[in-house]
């Protein structure tokens, strides 16, 4: 018994003392303050495209009522449509000359009433005139918005001996409707019912044209 009682009251001494009697380090006496961090934490950066609208309110576009009288005009595709084009808002590219225009507008329906997830395929000459016929260089597709929108980031294309006329080519393909292929002009040699309508922001330049499609 003498053993047991001394043997406890060593235990309770080196307790005491915060000395482990199985010989183990004591475990550590939490802190009451409160520690911050100083550890730079990583930003997430988004990769979503910015969406129609946010793009119409950036740039402080606000498109008209739309505004139908007939089917938007066919016309001929050319020899230098490539298909599978990528899908792109802006055909932009660092270091691109050219005067920047931004082409906005709807497509619609026969009632003038504006058409979601209708497809455009965009394409055209570059400054110089020139197609790219190897790559996808002033070539992409887009879909519209719910509200039937539609933009394009783009420059104004320059002339080429064969067709002096400045144009850009399209391909417009409502949802579970038919397809067709234009042609847009500009006012300095415009084409009745295809001519954009331009406002000029120094900047760049801000054009508006409505395609009217069959549903």
């Amino acid at each position: 018994m003498k053993k047991i009682l001394i043997g406890m009251f060593i235990v309770a001494a080196l307790s005491a003392c915060g000395i482990s009697p199985t010989g183990a380090p004591p475990l550590p006496t939490p802190e009451v303050e409160s520690i911050t961090s100083t550890a730079t934490e990583s930003v997430a950066v988004s990769t979503i495209p910015v969406s129609k609208s946010d793009f119409f309110t950036q740039k402080g576009i606000e498109l008209p009522s739309p505004a139908c009288s007939a089917l938007t005009q066919e016309q001929t595709e050319g020899p230098y449509y490539t298909p599978n084009t990528p899908e792109r808002n802006s055909l932009l590219e660092e270091g691109m000359p050219g005067t920047r225009l931004v082409l906005v507008g709807y497509v619609l329906d026969q009632n003038c009433q504006p058409l979601a997830n209708a497809w455009l395929d965009f394409w055209q000459a570059d400054a110089n005139g020139d197609y790219d016929n190897a790559g996808y260089r002033l070539r992409g597709h887009q879909f519209t918005d719910a509200q039937g929108r539609y933009y394009l980031e783009t420059i104004l294309p320059g002339l080429y001996s064969s067709r002096p006329i400045e144009h850009i080519h399209v391909k417009v393909r409502p949802e579970g409707g038919a397809e067709i292929t234009s042609q847009l002009y500009f006012p300095e040699q415009p084409i009745d019912g295809l001519t954009i309508s331009i406002e000029d922001r120094g900047e760049y330049l801000v054009g508006y044209f409505n395609f009217v499609v069959q549903k």
